[in-house]
């Protein structure tokens, strides 16, 4: 299996071993556009690997920071009451460049950067940019694709 990453669409596509379409999500890269650099705010792009799944029998909308979860649900009013907080909820996939000196290593480091395939709060819209980096999804998207990939599997953001 393989994920692409359309910025252009802000869709991403799960295509299965014989290169068949198994899923298509809609999703939220950075609204500062594409780049690699470290404190860019960007959603990187090339070749990725899943290198960590965090999360996995979490409650939806559990809230997550630096990838623990918090004890918190994510609802209205918590949102409320931080608003200002970049919400990663219910599933992580971190996600690591595999291409020396444009997603890996030095300063344009994708794992470094901690960019991250997660969840988010319901109400943040989907099919346009927003994220400060990462991808954002729908949570029962990524609930759906956290069981469906494994670590190791290839993502292109392109």
């Amino acid at each position: 299996m393989h994920i692409e990453i359309s910025i252009l669409n802000q869709t991403l596509t799960l295509f299965d071993n014989f290169g068949g379409v198994k899923a298509v999500y809609s999703i939220s890269t950075a609204a500062n556009g594409t780049g690699c650099e470290k404190n860019s705010g960007c959603t990187p792009l090339g070749e990725h690997i899943i290198r960590a799944k965090i999360g996995a029998g979490a409650a939806p909308n559990t809230v997550f920071v630096g990838r623990r979860p918090t004890g918190e649900i994510c609802t209205p009013e918590l949102m409320a009451a931080f608003p200002n907080r970049d919400w990663i909820l219910t599933r992580i996939l971190w996600l690591s460049g595999t291409e020396l000196g444009k997603n890996r290593l030095g300063n344009v480091d994708s794992m470094q950067r901690y960019i991250y395939i997660h969840g988010t709060p319901d109400s943040a819209e989907m099919g346009k940019i927003g994220s400060h980096g990462c991808i954002r999804m729908r949570n029962a998207d990524v609930m759906a694709l956290f069981d469906l990939v494994d670590v190791g599997t290839a993502v292109d953001i392109a």
